[in-house]
């Protein structure tokens, strides 16, 4: 795994973008796995900003969502349909026919799942995942569990998780408490992974990325076992 330790968060970000912006600019049709929560939102400005300056295009790039949450309409603005119109699909000019995501409105999440994952191998793989880490190290929605999920699956919240996400909700009760994500399998097979990590409250978990175990404890550890990892978190995350 490589570690690049970043003074802040901006730098953070723009060390990100420029990773993404590379593998763009030299697979202009590569497929990208994409994710949410308030930790890429620097990442995503930086790749608009390359955008509108003509130093990039999405128009080929492929896409696929990371997780969504269950159940919830594609409209919300707490879903994460929403959140990628709104901080980076609708701002560029990516083909909406090649971006996926878990439907948060499927009748049967269960064959959501299988759908989903048939998409993924349909499109070849994923050459890009970019990942953010939990508090308690968890990836997408792949919470601390004595067993993880391979592939997509619709998984319940930890009760940390929906604190977490609260702040975004209009009370913690208004939080879903369901959501569909990739499982740990799904994103070992990407070709390669950006995992971002900001601020004092995620320092456990990365410190847990960057020791020598592996535990289920905390999801984040099972990326040692891919090949092309790059961490890129701020002083703040790394700590010591």
């Amino acid at each position: 795994m490589k570690t690049i330790v970043c003074e802040n968060y901006d730098e953070m970000s723009k060390a990100a973008a420029k990773i993404v912006a590379e593998r763009i600019t030299s697979t202009p049709s590569c497929v990208i796995g994409f994710a949410t929560g308030s930790t890429p939102v620097g990442l995503y400005e930086n790749l608009v900003k390359m955008y509108n300056e003509k130093k990039i295009s999405f128009k080929g790039v492929t896409t696929f969502n990371l997780d969504e949450y269950y159940p919830i309409k594609d409209e919300n603005d707490q879903s994460y349909h929403y959140f990628m119109k709104e901080n980076l699909f609708g701002k560029v000019d990516i083909d909406y026919a090649k971006v996926h995501f878990p439907s948060g409105e499927a009748a049967d999440p269960v064959k959501e799942c299988a759908l989903y994952e048939a998409e993924i191998e349909k499109c070849g793989g994923i050459d890009l995942q970019i990942l953010g880490i939990g508090r308690n190290g968890h990836i997408g929605f792949n919470e601390p569990a004595p067993v993880l999920e391979g592939r997509t699956h619709i998984t319940d919240l930890t009760a940390d998780t929906i604190d977490a996400n609260s702040r975004f909700f209009d009370s913690r009760d208004s939080v879903p408490t369901r959501a569909l994500t990739m499982g740990m399998l799904t994103i070992l097979e990407t070709r390669k992974i950006i995992i971002l990590a900001s601020g004092a409250s995620k320092h456990e978990a990365v410190a847990g990325l960057i020791s020598s175990g592996i535990t289920t404890s905390n999801p984040s550890t099972m990326l040692k076992f891919h090949p092309d990892v790059t961490l890129i978190c701020d002083r703040a995350a790394y700590g010591g």
